[in-house]
């Protein structure tokens, strides 16, 4: 005789699954914070800013974290030149073990990027001793067959769409600092801000339509930056913050329904939330000393089993400099 499954059955059967496959639907938020009177070092807490837990530990800095789509490793920019900022990219387990370094660069690489496929990274990598010469390369997620796509000396910050087909950029190519789009093999650039005022840190959204950047272009010339978000062609920019001070490095939720920045509107530079309209802001972290920075959105998904995160006392010993936060 057939049996009929009913919901609760169901319910519960997927349950026990998420539970063997080790799915942690808690989203998670990688970022940087000086907060231990340390240099810079990478954090991760939940999506509402509770349970923060140091994943390194270093005399020098961090920057700039990126995670794997799986959830279970972050690529990031170590410095450790203190004239020249020299760095590499580094990549680490989500819980903080396993550091192996990507690049060896006498210049700087910065601003990692890892494709929505897991296959590659792009980043920004600039020439020793001249850190303004900066353009946009990808290379394989293990290192290797760096690629270099731009050649202006004046790129930086990439970020993949959802499809892995394109990558959207900050250029000082006009001699403002632009959003820019390009194929993700490097064609066909395009200036999608055509703005006078400075825009930088693009983010773009998970469903792919929208992508958020600060800029200030509704007050004076280097005046506060703000987060806007504009159509993935860029039209319809849209101003969703409004203050005096700096709010900047937005990046998204995975529902594409939130954003996640950095402001300098309260005591500290401290990490908000805003709904992706502007409404409902929220400071996540709300530090009364120290600094929180560069945040980084991820949200394991059913069928991902996401590593698990090392508690507060797991440390990594690992080498930097610091980071400049104005980018």
């Amino acid at each position: 005789m057939q049996r009929k499954c009913s919901f609760a059955h169901l319910v519960c059967a997927l349950g026990l699954m998420m539970l063997m496959i080790g799915v942690d639907t808690q989203a998670q938020i990688a970022f940087v914070s000086d907060r231990d009177g340390h240099s810079w070092e990478i954090y991760v807490m939940d999506a509402d800013g509770q349970n923060p837990r140091r994943l390194t530990n270093s005399p020098e800095t961090e920057w700039g974290p990126s995670w794997s789509p799986d959830g279970k490793r972050i690529v990031f920019a170590l410095e450790w030149g203190e004239e020249n900022w020299e760095s590499d990219i580094y990549m680490m387990d989500a819980d903080g073990g396993n550091l192996r370094k990507l690049t060896k660069n006498p210049g700087g690489d910065n601003y990692p990027a890892w494709s929505p496929d897991g296959e590659r990274i792009a980043y920004s990598s600039n020439e020793i001793n001249n850190w303004w010469v900066e353009n946009i390369y990808v290379m394989d997620a293990n290192g290797r067959n760096s690629q270099k796509l731009t050649d202006t000396g004046s790129d930086y910050s990439p970020a993949w769409s959802p499809d892995g087909e394109r990558i959207v950029f900050m250029s000082y190519r006009d001699e403002n600092s632009e959003i820019y789009v390009m194929d993700a093999d490097g064609g066909n650039p395009q200036n999608l801000s055509n703005h006078p005022a400075e825009d930088w840190s693009p983010s773009w959204s998970p469903d792919g339509e929208r992508i958020a950047f600060s800029s200030d272009r509704d007050g004076p010339k280097d005046g506060p930056h703000e987060i806007y978000v504009m159509d993935n062609d860029g039209g319809n920019p849209q101003r969703l913050t409004n203050h005096p001070d700096r709010d900047f490095l937005p990046s998204w939720s995975p529902d594409s329904e939130r954003i996640v920045f950095v402001s300098n509107r309260a005591r500290s530079f401290d990490i908000y939330v805003v709904d992706a309209d502007g409404g409902n802001l929220q400071n996540l972290t709300n530090m009364m000393f120290g600094n929180d920075s560069a945040p980084a959105w991820f949200r394991p998904t059913l069928g991902v089993a996401p590593a698990a995160v090392a508690p507060t006392g797991k440390k990594l010993t690992i080498w930097g400099q610091i980071k400049r936060v104005d980018q």
